[in-house]
């Protein structure tokens, strides 16, 4: 999917945009490691390294779009409040930057969320609005409470504050290992990934990028098939934080830029989170596990290159199986 300088034309987010969106946040966030396992790499035959930003603030990546978003409102807007709809890393991580900024933090969750980062959320002072576990029900939700409150909107991915933040995941990780030839992401709502994307492409046009999706959970697969935002049927893959339908904003920086995307399965979403904790001793949550579990699925794609897979989070529910 290479193509001319012409391909970021219209894109809702730049370069430039991500850069000063990681001078903005860069006291408030984790420059977070990358990791390797020799014996993992040997048993794989692939040089793999492991961006870990399931050891950033609040347990995941969502901290970056949140600190951004949440510092680039102005006064008047920072002293009426933020609300947001998440299954729960972006949940937390607005209510961190909100306790950051001393501003009011409204928060939308399904009510099957998982309860380590429900607890998350309360530890930051602040009591999830519970609703029903579809994108539908977040939204109205959240609709609700923007029209009693006259809070800010902070989309967890649809959003270019978010997607610039998220973003600055990229310009680190290429200044962290050099000459990639690889780099595989989770998608959700591919807030995360469109921001990668554009950091990525934008500094290496010659880098592969492939974003990781449960197979339970392959509405952004059938998105690109289509032509069209395809929403999830189902929402009870593991990998809780993928379950997301894709945004109108992301989802065009996904058909101009992505190389190719894979699905796993359970099992492999399972076996991928147990191999991260034995070879790197780190936790990964489900969603946080789907890039490793694409690369050992699929590792016909993967075999003697040098390969980048994002831990994008490691609240894993410590009941869940």
């Amino acid at each position: 999917m290479n193509g001319t300088s012409g391909r970021f034309a219209g894109l809702p987010v730049t370069l430039d945009d991500i850069r000063r969106a990681a001078a903005r946040i860069d006291s408030s966030i984790v420059h977070t490691p990358v990791l390797f396992s020799e014996l993992l790499n040997a048993a794989l035959g692939i040089d793999l390294w492991f961006k870990c930003e399931n050891m950033q603030h609040i347990g995941a990546f969502k901290s970056r779009g949140a600190c951004n978003a949440v510092f680039s409102l102005t006064a008047a807007e920072a002293a009426a409040g933020v609300v947001t709809h998440s299954s729960g890393n972006h949940a937390a991580a607005l209510a961190r930057a909100a306790v950051i900024r001393k501003i009011r933090a409204h928060i939308v969750m399904p009510r099957n969320s998982a309860e380590v980062k429900l607890a998350a959320v309360r530890r930051l002072g602040v009591t999830p609005i519970l609703c029903e576990p579809s994108a539908e029900s977040r939204e109205a939700t959240a609709r609700e409470v923007v029209a009693a409150t006259g809070a800010t909107l902070i989309h967890p991915y649809d959003d270019v504050r978010v997607i610039a933040g998220q973003g600055t995941t990229g310009l680190e990780l290429l200044e962290q290992v050099t000459d990639l030839d690889l780099v595989v992401v989770p998608v959700g709502g591919g807030g995360l990934l469109s921001g990668m994307l554009i950091a990525l492409k934008s500094l290496n046009p010659e880098l592969l990028v492939y974003a990781a999706e449960p197979t339970l959970a392959d509405d952004a697969a059938r998105s690109l098939r289509s032509g069209v935002i395809e929403q999830p049927l189902r929402y009870d893959t593991i990998a809780d934080g993928l379950r997301t339908p894709l945004g109108q904003l992301t989802f065009p920086v996904m058909q101009r830029l992505l190389d190719d995307i894979l699905l796993v399965d359970e099992s492999a979403i399972q076996e991928a989170a147990a191999t991260i904790q034995a070879e790197l001793r780190v936790v990964a949550e489900p969603s946080g596990a789907v890039p490793l579990a694409a690369v050992m699925q699929h590792k016909e794609k993967f075999v003697g290159r040098r390969v980048a897979v994002v831990i994008s989070g490691g609240n894993r529910d410590p009941r869940a199986a």
